[in-house]
Protein backbone atom coordinates (compact mmCIF):
# COMPACT_ATOMS: atom_id res chain seq x y z
CA UNK A 1 0.00 0.00 0.00
CA UNK A 2 1.55 3.26 -1.14
CA UNK A 3 -0.58 5.82 0.74
CA UNK A 4 -3.29 6.21 3.37
CA UNK A 5 -6.57 7.30 1.85
CA UNK A 6 -9.52 9.14 3.31
CA UNK A 7 -12.54 7.03 2.31
CA UNK A 8 -16.09 8.28 1.91
CA UNK A 9 -18.60 5.42 2.18
CA UNK A 10 -21.55 6.08 -0.11
CA UNK A 11 -23.78 3.60 1.71
CA UNK A 12 -25.37 2.71 5.03
CA UNK A 13 -26.06 -0.22 7.34
CA UNK A 14 -23.85 -3.24 7.83
CA UNK A 15 -21.80 -2.77 4.65
CA UNK A 16 -20.89 0.78 5.71
CA UNK A 17 -19.82 -0.56 9.11
CA UNK A 18 -17.84 -3.32 7.40
CA UNK A 19 -15.95 -0.81 5.22
CA UNK A 20 -15.22 1.46 8.19
CA UNK A 21 -13.75 -1.47 10.13
CA UNK A 22 -11.51 -2.47 7.21
CA UNK A 23 -10.36 1.14 6.76
CA UNK A 24 -9.51 1.54 10.45
CA UNK A 25 -7.38 -1.63 10.39
CA UNK A 26 -5.43 -0.09 7.51
CA UNK A 27 -5.09 3.25 9.28
CA UNK A 28 -7.36 5.08 6.84
CA UNK A 29 -9.79 7.84 7.78
CA UNK A 30 -13.47 7.42 7.00
CA UNK A 31 -16.38 9.70 6.14
CA UNK A 32 -19.96 8.49 6.57
CA UNK A 33 -22.89 9.95 4.70
CA UNK A 34 -26.39 9.60 6.09
CA UNK A 35 -30.01 10.46 5.50
CA UNK A 36 -32.34 12.09 8.02
CA UNK A 37 -33.59 8.60 8.93
CA UNK A 38 -30.06 7.39 9.68
CA UNK A 39 -28.73 10.15 11.93
CA UNK A 40 -28.53 7.70 14.85
CA UNK A 41 -27.05 4.85 12.80
CA UNK A 42 -23.98 2.89 13.84
CA UNK A 43 -21.98 3.78 10.73
CA UNK A 44 -22.41 7.47 11.56
CA UNK A 45 -21.08 6.94 15.08
CA UNK A 46 -18.13 4.82 13.92
CA UNK A 47 -16.81 7.04 11.13
CA UNK A 48 -14.24 9.77 11.72
CA UNK A 49 -16.60 12.27 10.10
CA UNK A 50 -20.23 12.23 8.99
CA UNK A 51 -22.16 14.38 6.51
CA UNK A 52 -25.95 14.48 6.19
CA UNK A 53 -26.97 14.26 2.54
CA UNK A 54 -30.75 14.39 2.41
CA UNK A 55 -34.18 13.18 3.41
CA UNK A 56 -35.10 9.61 4.33
CA UNK A 57 -36.00 8.45 0.82
CA UNK A 58 -33.10 6.84 -1.03
CA UNK A 59 -33.68 9.13 -4.00
CA UNK A 60 -33.05 12.16 -1.83
CA UNK A 61 -30.00 10.73 -0.08
CA UNK A 62 -28.11 7.55 -0.95
CA UNK A 63 -29.02 7.87 -4.63
CA UNK A 64 -28.38 11.63 -4.68
CA UNK A 65 -25.14 11.80 -6.67
CA UNK A 66 -24.75 15.56 -6.34
CA UNK A 67 -25.08 15.42 -2.54
CA UNK A 68 -22.59 12.56 -2.24
CA UNK A 69 -19.98 14.29 -4.39
CA UNK A 70 -20.50 17.50 -2.40
CA UNK A 71 -19.94 15.53 0.82
CA UNK A 72 -16.70 14.15 -0.63
CA UNK A 73 -15.57 17.66 -1.52
CA UNK A 74 -16.26 19.30 1.82
CA UNK A 75 -14.71 16.39 3.75
CA UNK A 76 -11.64 16.33 1.49
CA UNK A 77 -12.07 12.61 0.78
CA UNK A 78 -9.65 10.89 -1.59
CA UNK A 79 -11.84 7.96 -2.59
CA UNK A 80 -15.43 6.71 -2.55
CA UNK A 81 -16.46 3.15 -1.70
CA UNK A 82 -20.03 2.51 -2.92
CA UNK A 83 -20.65 -0.74 -0.99
CA UNK A 84 -23.45 -2.75 -2.58
CA UNK A 85 -26.87 -1.63 -3.79
CA UNK A 86 -27.68 2.06 -4.26
CA UNK A 87 -25.05 3.54 -6.64
CA UNK A 88 -22.56 0.65 -6.53
CA UNK A 89 -23.24 -0.44 -10.11
CA UNK A 90 -24.16 2.95 -11.52
CA UNK A 91 -21.69 3.67 -14.33
CA UNK A 92 -22.67 7.34 -14.46
CA UNK A 93 -21.81 7.78 -10.78
CA UNK A 94 -18.48 5.98 -11.17
CA UNK A 95 -17.64 8.16 -14.17
CA UNK A 96 -18.40 11.36 -12.28
CA UNK A 97 -16.26 10.21 -9.36
CA UNK A 98 -13.39 9.64 -11.77
CA UNK A 99 -13.94 12.99 -13.52
CA UNK A 100 -13.73 15.01 -10.30
CA UNK A 101 -10.40 13.40 -9.53
CA UNK A 102 -11.47 10.94 -6.83
CA UNK A 103 -10.76 7.21 -6.70
CA UNK A 104 -13.78 4.99 -7.28
CA UNK A 105 -13.22 1.83 -5.24
CA UNK A 106 -14.47 -0.70 -7.75
CA UNK A 107 -14.07 -1.34 -11.45
CA UNK A 108 -13.92 1.38 -14.10
CA UNK A 109 -17.11 3.09 -15.21
CA UNK A 110 -16.70 1.43 -18.61
CA UNK A 111 -16.62 -2.03 -17.07
CA UNK A 112 -19.68 -1.29 -14.94
CA UNK A 113 -21.53 -0.07 -18.02
CA UNK A 114 -20.56 -3.12 -20.08
CA UNK A 115 -21.48 -5.67 -17.42
CA UNK A 116 -24.61 -3.81 -16.34
CA UNK A 117 -26.06 -4.27 -19.82
CA UNK A 118 -27.05 -7.93 -19.61
CA UNK A 119 -27.01 -8.55 -23.36
CA UNK A 120 -23.64 -6.87 -23.84
CA UNK A 121 -22.32 -8.83 -20.87
CA UNK A 122 -23.46 -12.10 -22.46
CA UNK A 123 -21.69 -11.22 -25.69
CA UNK A 124 -18.49 -10.27 -23.87
CA UNK A 125 -18.51 -13.50 -21.87
CA UNK A 126 -19.14 -15.58 -24.97
CA UNK A 127 -16.15 -13.93 -26.69
CA UNK A 128 -14.05 -14.77 -23.61
CA UNK A 129 -15.02 -18.43 -23.87
CA UNK A 130 -17.46 -18.45 -20.98
CA UNK A 131 -20.51 -20.74 -21.51
CA UNK A 132 -23.74 -18.73 -21.74
CA UNK A 133 -27.39 -19.70 -21.58
CA UNK A 134 -29.06 -19.82 -25.01
CA UNK A 135 -31.07 -16.64 -25.40
CA UNK A 136 -32.36 -13.84 -27.59
CA UNK A 137 -30.01 -12.40 -30.17
CA UNK A 138 -30.54 -8.85 -28.86
CA UNK A 139 -32.66 -6.91 -26.38
CA UNK A 140 -36.17 -5.80 -27.33
CA UNK A 141 -38.88 -3.47 -26.07
CA UNK A 142 -41.96 -4.93 -27.73
CA UNK A 143 -43.87 -8.08 -26.86
CA UNK A 144 -44.14 -9.02 -30.53
CA UNK A 145 -40.38 -9.29 -30.99
CA UNK A 146 -40.04 -11.11 -27.68
CA UNK A 147 -42.70 -13.62 -28.67
CA UNK A 148 -40.88 -14.44 -31.90
CA UNK A 149 -37.62 -14.90 -29.99
CA UNK A 150 -39.33 -17.17 -27.44
CA UNK A 151 -40.70 -19.36 -30.23
CA UNK A 152 -37.20 -19.63 -31.70
CA UNK A 153 -35.52 -20.48 -28.37
CA UNK A 154 -38.28 -22.81 -27.18
CA UNK A 155 -40.34 -22.72 -23.99
CA UNK A 156 -39.97 -22.43 -21.07
CA UNK A 157 -37.99 -19.17 -21.12
CA UNK A 158 -36.95 -16.56 -18.55
CA UNK A 159 -37.94 -13.02 -19.48
CA UNK A 160 -35.41 -10.61 -17.95
CA UNK A 161 -34.66 -6.92 -17.89
CA UNK A 162 -31.40 -5.66 -19.37
CA UNK A 163 -31.07 -3.27 -16.42
CA UNK A 164 -32.58 -5.54 -13.79
CA UNK A 165 -31.27 -7.19 -10.65
CA UNK A 166 -32.56 -8.79 -7.48
CA UNK A 167 -35.47 -10.41 -9.33
CA UNK A 168 -36.95 -7.15 -10.68
CA UNK A 169 -38.24 -7.28 -14.24
CA UNK A 170 -38.05 -11.07 -14.33
CA UNK A 171 -40.78 -13.59 -15.22
CA UNK A 172 -40.93 -17.27 -16.11
CA UNK A 173 -42.91 -17.82 -19.32
CA UNK A 174 -44.04 -21.40 -19.90
CA UNK A 175 -46.22 -20.93 -22.98
CA UNK A 176 -46.93 -18.47 -25.75
CA UNK A 177 -50.41 -17.69 -24.44
CA UNK A 178 -48.93 -16.09 -21.31
CA UNK A 179 -46.21 -14.07 -22.99
CA UNK A 180 -48.01 -10.76 -23.58
CA UNK A 181 -49.33 -10.41 -20.03
CA UNK A 182 -46.07 -11.42 -18.34
CA UNK A 183 -44.05 -9.17 -20.63
CA UNK A 184 -46.18 -6.15 -19.71
CA UNK A 185 -45.90 -6.92 -15.99
CA UNK A 186 -42.12 -7.38 -16.08
CA UNK A 187 -41.46 -4.35 -18.25
CA UNK A 188 -43.72 -2.11 -16.15
CA UNK A 189 -42.00 -3.29 -12.97
CA UNK A 190 -38.49 -2.49 -14.18
CA UNK A 191 -39.50 0.78 -15.85
CA UNK A 192 -40.93 1.99 -12.55
CA UNK A 193 -37.74 0.94 -10.76
CA UNK A 194 -35.02 2.22 -13.10
CA UNK A 195 -36.72 3.70 -16.15
CA UNK A 196 -35.25 1.18 -18.63
CA UNK A 197 -37.72 -1.04 -20.48
CA UNK A 198 -35.30 -3.13 -22.51
CA UNK A 199 -35.86 -6.86 -22.13
CA UNK A 200 -34.21 -10.09 -23.23
CA UNK A 201 -34.84 -13.84 -23.04
CA UNK A 202 -32.91 -16.83 -21.78
CA UNK A 203 -33.73 -20.50 -22.12
CA UNK A 204 -34.89 -21.83 -18.74
CA UNK A 205 -32.30 -24.17 -17.24
CA UNK A 206 -34.23 -26.85 -15.35
CA UNK A 207 -33.45 -27.36 -11.63
CA UNK A 208 -30.13 -25.48 -11.56
CA UNK A 209 -27.96 -24.43 -8.65
CA UNK A 210 -26.79 -20.83 -8.34
CA UNK A 211 -22.99 -20.82 -8.14
CA UNK A 212 -20.84 -17.71 -8.16
CA UNK A 213 -17.09 -17.15 -8.36
CA UNK A 214 -15.41 -14.34 -6.43
CA UNK A 215 -12.59 -12.59 -8.28
CA UNK A 216 -10.14 -9.79 -7.60
CA UNK A 217 -8.47 -8.04 -10.52
CA UNK A 218 -5.62 -5.54 -10.60
CA UNK A 219 -6.99 -3.59 -13.57
CA UNK A 220 -3.92 -4.43 -15.64
CA UNK A 221 -4.74 -7.92 -16.85
CA UNK A 222 -4.08 -10.03 -13.77
CA UNK A 223 -6.81 -11.59 -11.64
CA UNK A 224 -7.28 -14.24 -8.96
CA UNK A 225 -10.28 -16.32 -7.94
CA UNK A 226 -11.17 -16.71 -4.27
CA UNK A 227 -13.26 -19.83 -4.58
CA UNK A 228 -16.94 -20.21 -5.32
CA UNK A 229 -20.12 -19.72 -3.31
CA UNK A 230 -23.36 -21.68 -3.50
CA UNK A 231 -26.28 -19.25 -3.37
CA UNK A 232 -29.02 -21.70 -4.34
CA UNK A 233 -31.33 -21.16 -1.35
CA UNK A 234 -33.46 -18.23 -2.50
CA UNK A 235 -36.93 -16.82 -1.90
CA UNK A 236 -38.44 -15.02 -4.89
CA UNK A 237 -34.93 -14.68 -6.44
CA UNK A 238 -33.56 -13.14 -3.22
CA UNK A 239 -30.71 -15.04 -1.59
CA UNK A 240 -31.41 -16.35 1.91
CA UNK A 241 -28.54 -18.72 2.76
CA UNK A 242 -25.14 -18.97 1.05
CA UNK A 243 -22.21 -21.28 1.58
CA UNK A 244 -18.62 -21.63 0.46
CA UNK A 245 -17.35 -23.74 -1.06
CA UNK A 246 -20.26 -25.53 -2.71
CA UNK A 247 -20.50 -29.15 -1.63
CA UNK A 248 -22.89 -29.88 -4.48
CA UNK A 249 -20.69 -29.41 -7.55
CA UNK A 250 -18.06 -31.79 -8.85
CA UNK A 251 -14.36 -30.88 -8.56
CA UNK A 252 -13.74 -30.80 -12.31
CA UNK A 253 -16.57 -28.32 -12.95
CA UNK A 254 -15.45 -26.23 -9.98
CA UNK A 255 -11.98 -25.90 -11.44
CA UNK A 256 -13.39 -25.07 -14.87
CA UNK A 257 -15.62 -22.34 -13.37
CA UNK A 258 -12.70 -20.79 -11.51
CA UNK A 259 -10.53 -20.94 -14.62
CA UNK A 260 -13.07 -19.29 -16.96
CA UNK A 261 -13.85 -16.59 -14.36
CA UNK A 262 -10.19 -15.66 -13.99
CA UNK A 263 -9.72 -15.72 -17.77
CA UNK A 264 -12.74 -13.45 -18.28
CA UNK A 265 -11.54 -11.01 -15.59
CA UNK A 266 -8.10 -10.86 -17.16
CA UNK A 267 -9.58 -10.35 -20.63
CA UNK A 268 -11.61 -7.43 -19.25
CA UNK A 269 -8.64 -6.06 -17.31
CA UNK A 270 -11.04 -6.12 -14.40
CA UNK A 271 -10.21 -3.97 -11.36
CA UNK A 272 -11.22 -4.60 -7.73
CA UNK A 273 -13.75 -7.17 -6.48
CA UNK A 274 -16.32 -8.76 -8.75
CA UNK A 275 -18.49 -11.86 -8.99
CA UNK A 276 -19.35 -14.07 -11.93
CA UNK A 277 -22.68 -15.81 -11.42
CA UNK A 278 -23.47 -19.15 -13.03
CA UNK A 279 -26.31 -21.65 -13.28
CA UNK A 280 -25.02 -25.18 -12.63
CA UNK A 281 -27.02 -28.12 -13.96
CA UNK A 282 -24.59 -31.00 -13.49
CA UNK A 283 -21.02 -32.06 -14.22
CA UNK A 284 -19.63 -29.92 -17.03
CA UNK A 285 -22.93 -28.03 -17.42
CA UNK A 286 -22.76 -24.44 -16.23
CA UNK A 287 -23.84 -21.19 -17.82
CA UNK A 288 -23.03 -17.53 -17.20
CA UNK A 289 -25.92 -15.47 -15.82
CA UNK A 290 -24.45 -12.08 -14.95
CA UNK A 291 -21.55 -10.29 -13.35
CA UNK A 292 -21.84 -8.15 -10.23
CA UNK A 293 -19.26 -5.37 -10.43
CA UNK A 294 -19.14 -4.71 -6.68
CA UNK A 295 -18.59 -6.34 -3.34
CA UNK A 296 -21.35 -8.86 -2.60
CA UNK A 297 -23.52 -9.21 0.50
CA UNK A 298 -22.12 -12.72 0.93
CA UNK A 299 -18.44 -11.78 0.61
CA UNK A 300 -17.77 -12.80 4.23
CA UNK A 301 -17.99 -16.54 3.52
CA UNK A 302 -15.30 -16.20 0.84
CA UNK A 303 -13.15 -14.34 3.36
CA UNK A 304 -13.62 -17.13 5.89
CA UNK A 305 -12.45 -19.91 3.57
CA UNK A 306 -9.58 -18.04 1.91
CA UNK A 307 -8.23 -15.86 4.70
CA UNK A 308 -8.42 -12.77 2.45
CA UNK A 309 -10.04 -9.56 3.68
CA UNK A 310 -11.87 -8.66 0.47
CA UNK A 311 -12.86 -5.15 1.55
CA UNK A 312 -9.36 -4.55 2.88
CA UNK A 313 -7.98 -5.79 -0.45
CA UNK A 314 -10.18 -3.26 -2.28
CA UNK A 315 -8.93 -0.42 -0.10
CA UNK A 316 -5.30 -1.54 -0.36
CA UNK A 317 -5.56 -1.73 -4.13
CA UNK A 318 -7.15 1.74 -4.32
CA UNK A 319 -4.16 3.04 -2.36
CA UNK A 320 -1.72 1.60 -4.89
CA UNK A 321 -1.19 -1.91 -3.55
CA UNK A 322 -1.30 -5.20 -5.44
CA UNK A 323 -3.41 -8.33 -5.26
CA UNK A 324 -3.34 -10.30 -1.98
CA UNK A 325 -1.94 -13.76 -1.41
CA UNK A 326 -4.58 -16.41 -0.79
CA UNK A 327 -4.03 -18.26 2.50
CA UNK A 328 -3.41 -22.00 2.22
CA UNK A 329 -4.14 -23.06 5.80
CA UNK A 330 -7.89 -22.58 5.40
CA UNK A 331 -8.31 -25.23 2.72
CA UNK A 332 -11.10 -27.66 3.59
CA UNK A 333 -13.08 -25.16 5.68
CA UNK A 334 -16.77 -24.53 5.06
CA UNK A 335 -18.54 -21.23 5.77
CA UNK A 336 -22.32 -20.72 5.70
CA UNK A 337 -24.14 -17.40 5.93
CA UNK A 338 -27.75 -16.70 6.89
CA UNK A 339 -29.39 -13.37 6.11
CA UNK A 340 -31.65 -12.05 8.87
CA UNK A 341 -34.37 -9.81 7.48
CA UNK A 342 -36.70 -7.40 9.29
CA UNK A 343 -40.22 -8.17 8.14
CA UNK A 344 -41.57 -5.07 9.86
CA UNK A 345 -39.98 -1.70 10.61
CA UNK A 346 -39.69 -0.49 14.17
CA UNK A 347 -37.60 -0.13 17.32
CA UNK A 348 -35.39 -2.96 18.55
CA UNK A 349 -36.33 -3.29 22.21
CA UNK A 350 -33.95 -6.12 23.07
CA UNK A 351 -31.06 -7.63 21.15
CA UNK A 352 -28.81 -10.58 21.86
CA UNK A 353 -26.32 -11.58 19.18
CA UNK A 354 -24.54 -14.94 19.05
CA UNK A 355 -20.86 -15.65 19.56
CA UNK A 356 -18.52 -18.55 20.04
CA UNK A 357 -16.05 -20.55 18.00
CA UNK A 358 -16.47 -20.08 14.26
CA UNK A 359 -19.24 -17.47 14.52
CA UNK A 360 -19.06 -14.08 12.80
CA UNK A 361 -21.76 -11.42 12.92
CA UNK A 362 -22.09 -8.50 10.48
CA UNK A 363 -24.67 -5.89 11.44
CA UNK A 364 -25.36 -2.23 12.19
CA UNK A 365 -28.24 -2.72 14.63
CA UNK A 366 -28.18 -2.24 18.40
CA UNK A 367 -30.70 -2.14 21.29
CA UNK A 368 -32.89 0.92 20.83
CA UNK A 369 -32.11 1.24 17.13
CA UNK A 370 -35.13 2.06 14.97
CA UNK A 371 -35.16 0.06 11.73
CA UNK A 372 -36.50 2.48 9.09
CA UNK A 373 -38.95 1.36 6.39
CA UNK A 374 -37.07 3.19 3.63
CA UNK A 375 -34.28 0.75 2.75
CA UNK A 376 -33.35 -2.89 2.23
CA UNK A 377 -34.77 -5.09 4.97
CA UNK A 378 -31.64 -7.11 5.75
CA UNK A 379 -30.44 -6.18 9.23
CA UNK A 380 -28.00 -8.91 10.17
CA UNK A 381 -25.75 -11.60 8.69
CA UNK A 382 -24.67 -14.59 10.76
CA UNK A 383 -21.73 -16.56 9.40
CA UNK A 384 -20.63 -19.93 10.77
CA UNK A 385 -17.35 -21.55 9.76
CA UNK A 386 -16.13 -25.04 10.49
CA UNK A 387 -13.75 -27.76 9.31
CA UNK A 388 -16.63 -29.37 7.39
CA UNK A 389 -20.24 -28.70 6.41
CA UNK A 390 -21.78 -30.69 9.27
CA UNK A 391 -19.90 -28.64 11.88
CA UNK A 392 -20.59 -25.32 10.15
CA UNK A 393 -24.30 -26.13 9.93
CA UNK A 394 -24.51 -27.09 13.59
CA UNK A 395 -22.72 -23.91 14.63
CA UNK A 396 -25.08 -21.83 12.50
CA UNK A 397 -28.16 -23.52 13.96
CA UNK A 398 -26.94 -22.82 17.49
CA UNK A 399 -26.06 -19.23 16.62
CA UNK A 400 -29.47 -18.49 15.09
CA UNK A 401 -31.19 -20.21 18.00
CA UNK A 402 -29.25 -17.95 20.37
CA UNK A 403 -30.18 -14.76 18.49
CA UNK A 404 -32.93 -12.69 20.10
CA UNK A 405 -34.46 -9.60 18.46
CA UNK A 406 -37.61 -8.12 19.96
CA UNK A 407 -39.71 -5.17 18.83
CA UNK A 408 -40.10 -6.25 15.24
CA UNK A 409 -40.73 -9.38 13.22
CA UNK A 410 -37.83 -11.21 11.52
CA UNK A 411 -37.22 -14.35 9.47
CA UNK A 412 -35.26 -16.19 12.20
CA UNK A 413 -37.85 -18.99 12.35
CA UNK A 414 -37.63 -19.50 8.59
CA UNK A 415 -33.84 -19.77 8.78
CA UNK A 416 -34.08 -22.49 11.43
CA UNK A 417 -36.68 -24.29 9.34
CA UNK A 418 -34.32 -24.32 6.33
CA UNK A 419 -31.28 -25.40 8.35
CA UNK A 420 -33.20 -28.34 9.80
CA UNK A 421 -34.84 -29.45 6.56
CA UNK A 422 -33.52 -32.84 5.36
CA UNK A 423 -33.32 -31.62 1.76
CA UNK A 424 -30.85 -28.94 2.87
CA UNK A 425 -28.89 -30.88 5.47
CA UNK A 426 -28.06 -33.85 3.24
CA UNK A 427 -25.18 -33.70 0.81
CA UNK A 428 -27.42 -34.73 -2.08
CA UNK A 429 -28.75 -32.49 -4.80
CA UNK A 430 -32.22 -32.21 -3.28
CA UNK A 431 -32.31 -28.41 -3.57
CA UNK A 432 -32.29 -26.01 -6.51
CA UNK A 433 -33.05 -22.30 -6.95
CA UNK A 434 -36.82 -22.98 -6.83
CA UNK A 435 -36.70 -25.33 -3.82
CA UNK A 436 -37.45 -22.82 -1.06
CA UNK A 437 -40.28 -21.18 -2.99
CA UNK A 438 -41.85 -24.59 -3.68
CA UNK A 439 -41.83 -25.83 -0.08
CA UNK A 440 -43.08 -22.53 1.34
CA UNK A 441 -45.78 -22.19 -1.31
CA UNK A 442 -46.89 -25.76 -0.55
CA UNK A 443 -47.15 -24.93 3.14
CA UNK A 444 -49.21 -21.82 2.44
CA UNK A 445 -51.67 -23.89 0.38
CA UNK A 446 -52.33 -26.33 3.24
Amino acid sequence: MKKKLKILIANRGEIAVRIIRAAKILGMQTVAVYSEADKNSLHVAMADEAVEIGAASAGDSYLNIRAILAAAEISHADAIHPGYGFLSENAHFARLVEEVGLIFIGPTSQTIEEMGDKEQARQLMASAGVPIVPGSADFFESAEIGLREAERIGYPVMLKSVAGGGGKGMRLVSQAADFQQLFELAQSEIKNAVGDGRMYLEKLIIHPRHIEVQVLGDGQGKAIALGERDCTIQRHHQKVIEEAPSTKIDPETRQEMLTVAVHAAEQQQYRSAGTYEFLYQGPGQFYFMEMNTRIQVEHAISEEITGVDLVGAQLTQAAGGGLPEVARDNQGRVAIEARVVAQTAGKINFLHLPGGLGIRVETAIYPGYVVPPNYDAMILKIIATGPNRVTALQRLREAIGETVITGLKTNLDLLIQILNHPDFTTNENATDIDWLDSILDAEEEK
